[in-house]
């Protein structure tokens, strides 16, 4: 994956002439001029269609990933299963989190389960605001503290022993993905048959 080289007011016309970035990490802490110069200067826009990969073990994964639209799944694979071990929507940043930031390979794959339009993130892009700008480690902290939160959200899911209690969790966790994801990826998220899924949902 290639950045396009295009001046930083062409690459994001359609983003009222910013990245998207720029506006998440304000949600957080105020930003100085040369950050946000650098974050336009070094992300960009990128799409995917339904059902591409946005990142599998092939690659060496060099970016993180802002979702603009769209819903993206991560996913592991035992022998011939897979299993789906997040979801992610709009505003939520996401990428292989076993090799990030580190030189080494991954067995997770990205995959976009919607047309998903996205800003790509270069590593060294991360590396660069973290050493160099105080707001930037602030901004790092206060997001890890919403990610950590959501990965504890998933790891309590995962463990309630009845599938039912399972999927009204996942109701209760996830209620804008219900009818934006396949009943299949929900059925391995939550670790449950599919025809399981079925009867649950028909019952309540």
């Amino acid at each position: 994956m290639i950045a396009v080289t295009l001046s930083d007011e062409e690459r994001w016309k359609k983003y009222n002439n910013f990245s998207p970035l720029i506006s998440i990490f304000k949600k957080f802490h105020p930003l100085n001029d040369e950050i946000e110069r650098r974050i336009n200067q070094h992300t960009f826009p990128i799409s995917y269609k339904k059902n591409k990969f946005l990142v599998s073990p092939l690659d060496r994964n060099r970016y993180l990933f802002l979702i603009v639209k769209g819903v993206v799944r991560g996913y592991i694979k035992d022998g011939d299963s897979e299993i789906t071990t997040w979801f992610a929507k709009e505003n939520e940043i996401v990428g292989t989190i076993r090799n990030l930031w580190v030189d080494g390979d991954s067995e997770e794959y990205l995959q976009a389960l919607e047309d998903v339009d996205l800003i790509a993130i270069p590593h060294v892009l991360s590396e660069y605001l973290y050493e160099n700008f105080a707001e930037a480690n602030v901004v790092g902290r206060k997001m890890m503290e919403l990610y950590y939160r959501s990965a504890e959200e998933r790891a309590f899911l995962c463990r309630i022993s009845s599938a039912e209690k399972r999927y009204k969790r996942f109701l209760i966790s996830f209620p804008d993905l219900i009818n934006r994801v396949s009943l299949k990826h929900i059925a391995s998220f939550l670790a449950i048959r599919l025809e399981t899924l079925s009867r649950i949902r028909a019952k309540i």
